[in-house]
């Protein structure tokens, strides 16, 4: 279509390839993705309709009389990021009802701005009345530190960049650039001082910049990440919104764990297109921090109910852990861009993990049913999922279902990346793509029936021979890290090894930052083989980790397991799984949407014998609550 950009991040050294040049043809991700097109955005789009969300724009735009409806004052966001999803799916298949249904909605949504730009459905309807006890009520701008003001205009101008690049018009990027030029007369030096409580704004003003070339947005995007930690003329926020220290002096993860994944994924692209050294260390230090202490092994991150916060060092519980979906959304966002600003595939490990655990688990295989939190273990009593034992259909804050909306479209854009010289392969999901390499078109097909099984086929087909790097991807759970880091380590080491052929001709290697670096002339028909071995590994935490004493955890691939009460004897927290019993992988086809199972035979507390079976964690809590755990005593 029209209006194109034709790479997500051409501002960095590495470019994404986009997925509109990447057709999916597998068997996990495109039924995801499907049931995302024609399941989720409708289902989301109608209960935001029901909810009264839509209503709101209608009623601050004088389409419809009455007061603001909804108990979150960021409500408006929903909107923005179920249409940014649903302009993902306008750009790889177009549906003509869809697009003619989100333009009336923006109808509403520009009719709901006000003359000068500024959009907020609450503020506009309600100033003297909030919806909720915890913001103050007031003109605009005012109790910035929870009034969502810019959070929600955030998601517009991510929702306004999505939609201009799938359909071309203009409708809402005006109104986002409109909404940005007031942010930005409002907010600078020598004007409002205050950031946004909850950070998405800084990103949101990335695309913007991205779209215009026009410095003012990405030097307020700077501004908003500059100001975290300076009380001058203002009272600070405390670490809940990471505002206890200047961004560029923090060095742990601390406080609500998507605010601050959103603001690290906005201070790489200032690390990135503004050179900034000082930037690029902080996010490396807050990365460290992250994978060496505060993440799950499912790839989630935080880990406390309270807060929805990152705990302390090494504090990752178990039956009370957090791991918002939207956290683990955001980390993905975050380690993307921390793979295209360094090129290192360790970024790329935390990113498959948390996309293949942390974040899938959050949407039933129907697409109409949802995790908020993601526990590690379940004893079918605690109802962790925000007063429920398993998924719901929808939530009061519903910041969750529609994160997942925008975000399983965007999964064919994580899987190629490139440079001048060189393609990197992250991702094995068998597709046809087209990249442009030193003036060359190539044309691409990966099969794999990854990740179930490791092996990859990669045929290249340049339009001419042309010399340049293949980097392929060297999993670090292939060799000796679950993840990378120290907080997690293998029992043993793989038996198996990894095998690599150009045209059937086996090729040494060397893996350089991750990647298995293959440079040569290629010519049309050029086969690469990638054979990963996936045996079923066990995982060990931290000795620091205390909840994870004496338990082990395992993982095929990028998949990790749980055991779930259905398939073993309504029972799975008394398990004893030793170091010595063997375990078999087995295919299901029948099972949750068909996957592969982990089985053998194991005891329980009380030394009597029983048959295991363990699932892939995102598959758990499909057949009613019960027991469940990842974590699984060893002794």
């Amino acid at each position: 279509m029209k209006n194109q950009i034709p790479t997500e991040q051409p501002f960095y050294g590495i470019a994404a390839v986009s997925f509109t040049n990447v057709k999916l043809e597998d068997n996990f991700w495109s039924v995801r993705i499907a049931t995302n097109r024609t399941v989720t955005i409708p289902y989301g789009f109608k209960k935001c309709e029901e909810d009264g969300r839509i209503r709101n724009f209608e009623r601050a735009g004088g389409m419809l009389a009455g007061g603001y409806e909804g108990e979150m004052p960021f409500d408006d966001s929903d909107i923005y990021k179920i249409i940014e999803g649903a302009s993902y799916s306008l750009q790889t298949n177009f549906d003509a009802e869809l697009d003619e249904y989100i333009d009336r909605i923006i109808n509403k949504i520009a009719a709901a701005q006000e003359d000068d730009g500024y959009l907020c459905t609450w503020k506009t309807l309600s100033p003297d009345t909030s919806p909720v006890d915890w913001v103050k009520a007031g003109p605009r701008w005012n109790d910035l530190g929870n009034s969502h003001e810019l959070y929600n205009v955030g998601h517009m101008y991510e929702a306004a960049y999505a939609h201009f690049q799938a359909t071309g018009k203009r409708n809402l990027l005006n109104i986002a650039l409109k909404n940005a030029d007031l942010v930005a007369l409002s907010f600078g030096p020598g004007k409002i001082p205050n950031p946004p409580g909850h950070q998405v704004i800084e990103t949101g003003l990335v695309k913007l910049y991205r779209v215009t070339h026009n410095k003012k947005y990405l030097e307020l995007a700077r501004f908003f990440l500059d100001q975290r930690g300076n009380a001058e003329g203002r009272e600070l926020y405390g670490t809940h919104c990471q505002d206890h220290l200047p961004a560029v002096e923090q060095k742990e993860a601390v406080g609500h764990a998507v605010r601050a994944a959103y603001m690290y994924a906005g201070m790489t692209d200032i690390a990135a297109i503004m050179n900034d050294s000082h930037y690029q260390e902080a996010i490396d230090n807050l990365w460290e921090n992250v994978v060496e202490k505060k993440i799950y092994i499912t790839g989630g991150i935080g880990s406390r109910h309270g807060d929805e916060a990152f705990g302390e060092n090494y504090q990752l519980p178990n039956l009370t852990s957090y791991n918002e979906t939207c956290a683990a959304i955001a980390n993905i966002y975050w380690n993307h861009r921390m793979f295209l600003l360094h090129g290192d595939a360790k970024y790329i490990d935390v990113l498959e993990r948390s996309l293949y655990n942390g974040m899938i688990a959050g949407v039933a295989l129907t697409g109409d049913l949802f995790f908020y939190p993601n526990c590690m273990e379940s004893d079918g009593k605690f109802e962790f999922n925000h007063g429920s034992l398993t998924r719901e259909p929808w939530f009061d804050c519903t910041c969750c279902p529609t994160n997942v909306i925008r975000a399983l479209p965007f999964v064919p854009n994580l899987i190629y990346a490139q440079c001048e010289d060189a393609m990197y392969v992250n991702l094995f999901i068998a597709n046809k793509a087209r990249v442009r390499i030193q003036g060359t078109d190539i044309q691409l097909e990966q099969r794999t029936n990854y990740p179930w099984d490791g092996k990859i086929l990669i045929t290249v087909n340049p339009q001419i021979n042309e010399d340049f790097a293949v980097k392929l991807r060297i999993p670090g759970w292939v060799t000796d890290k679950p993840l990378p880091g120290n907080l997690y380590y293998f029992l043993d080491e793989n038996p198996q090894a990894i095998t690599l052929k150009i045209n059937g001709e086996s090729m040494d290697f060397e893996i350089e930052n991750g990647y298995a670096v293959l440079s040569r002339l290629w010519s049309k028909g050029d086969v690469i083989e990638l054979n990963l071995p996936v045996p079923v590994r066990r995982v060990l935490a931290h000795e620091k980790v205390e909840e994870n004493y004496n338990k082990v955890a395992l993982t095929r691939g990028p998949i990790v397991y749980c055991a779930e009460w259905p398939d073993n004897g309504g029972k799975v927290l008394d398990i004893v799984l030793p170091d010595d019993t063997k375990l078999i992988p087995e295919e299901r086809q029948g099972l949750l949407g068909g996957l592969t199972i982990i089985k053998g035979d194991v005891v329980n507390k009380y030394s009597q014998k029983k048959e295991f079976i363990a699932i892939p964690y995102y598959a758990w809590s499909h057949r009613g609550p019960g027991e469940m755990a990842v974590w699984l005593l060893r002794k």
